[in-house]
């Protein structure tokens, strides 16, 4: 279970979204893969350059509208 965390860092942020714009959508780069960027809700304060634990890496955010 362990060696499926992963670490990302904030490339960009793409807004808020949630229905009272709780969660921010971030698009990350995962530090395993050099050449992977995700799209990912993140929920609390983040800003670009900052590390987060992915516990899971498969799933990407649906795109704002």
């Amino acid at each position: 279970m362990e060696s499926s965390v992963k670490l990302a860092i904030v490339m960009k942020i793409l807004g808020r979204t949630g229905s009272r714009g709780q969660v921010t959508q971030v698009r990350v780069k995962i530090l395993d893969d050099n050449d992977r960027q995700i799209v990912r809700n993140v929920k609390g304060p983040v800003r670009e350059g900052d590390i987060i634990t992915l516990l899971e890496s498969e799933r990407e955010a649906r795109r704002m509208r």
